[in-house]
């Protein structure tokens, strides 16, 4: 018998995961819902093509909206960077409950924008977490975990492709073993009681701090690098965005203030941070730097 799913679902997260789970003939995808302001219309396409049910709902928890999916009988729900908290009612009613994907070594960095805080925390790896969902944030039982190393080679844009891939990878792993009835789910509690939150990254939160490490703005601006909004620094009131800089080994501590342009060689920026200086090596500007000046926060 086809195990039947409900996918709550968006943006390229979901897209290679349905890809992997389309092709599975022991599965039955018989809705996907779609987050209220989507801007991304591959999923109903896919619908199209498949001939899947395409909803959206303003409030997933409402009644009206349980009532409709009643009517699918699913045996599990799947939530890929769906963005409504479910409750018990909407949790309880398919059989195996509702699982989640979640880019985050949980019980570590639940919450939002976990790809960028690994990358400002200097984390070594990051994970991926399957896990069934309660009325918590990112806090159910986990099915299965993997972790993936972060090199000083990657910026944003490799975490997130990598995890895009890989996010897949392990939802159908998670999938593939409560079909077939193998799942050892652990509380999170088990790694730590309290585990920690990540807030959602908004505007000004791209502006750079010339009053810290070097490692640390290496870290940062990475960490904002396209996709992301791009780190952004002020020369008299004006932005520069920095898109890449680089660490210099074994860079003194010069005199001067953090954020002063020591030095311009081959279109390169020495600037100085807290500790030493670094080397800006990509950045876009509509203004002469010259060597003295003063990059600023706002």
């Amino acid at each position: 018998m086809k195990l039947n799913i409900g996918y709550f679902a968006d943006g390229p997260w979901s897209h290679i995961a349905f890809k992997r789970l389309i092709k599975d003939q022991d599965i039955l995808i018989s809705f996907i819902c779609v987050r209220w302001d989507t801007k991304d219309n591959t999923l109903e396409n896919y619908c199209k093509e498949y001939r899947i049910k395409y909803l959206k709902s303003q409030d997933v928890n409402s009644e009206k909206f349980i009532e409709i999916i009643k009517l699918f009988n699913c045996d599990l729900f799947v939530s890929m960077s769906f963005n409504q908290i479910f409750k018990t009612q909407l949790i309880n009613l398919p059989r195996l409950k509702i699982i989640n994907c979640h880019a985050g070594k949980l019980p570590f960095y639940r919450g939002r924008n976990i790809l960028n805080w690994a990358l400002i925390n200097d984390e070594k790896d990051f994970g991926i977490t399957v896990h069934f969902v309660d009325e918590g944030i990112d806090t159910g039982d986990i099915i299965i975990q993997r972790c993936y190393p972060i090199s000083d080679k990657d910026n944003y844009s490799t975490l997130l492709n990598k995890a895009f891939i890989e996010c897949s990878k392990v939802l159908y792993e998670a999938i593939s073993m409560l079909k077939s009835n193998k799942v050892r789910s652990f509380s999170q509690n088990s790694i730590d009681p309290f585990g920690s939150y990540c807030p959602v990254r908004k505007h000004g939160d791209e502006y750079i701090d010339w009053q810290q490490t070097s490692r640390s703005i290496f870290n940062f601006v990475r960490a904002l690098s396209y996709p992301g909004p791009i780190a952004t620094t002020f020369l008299s009131g004006l932005e520069i965005k920095i898109h890449q800089v680089e660490i210099i080994g074994n860079a003194s501590n010069n005199i001067g203030k953090p954020g002063v342009v020591l030095e311009i060689k081959n279109q390169n920026l020495i600037i100085k941070t807290l500790d030493s200086f670094i080397k800006v090596s990509e950045f876009e500007s509509g203004q002469n730097i010259k060597v003295g000046d003063q990059f600023e926060t706002k």
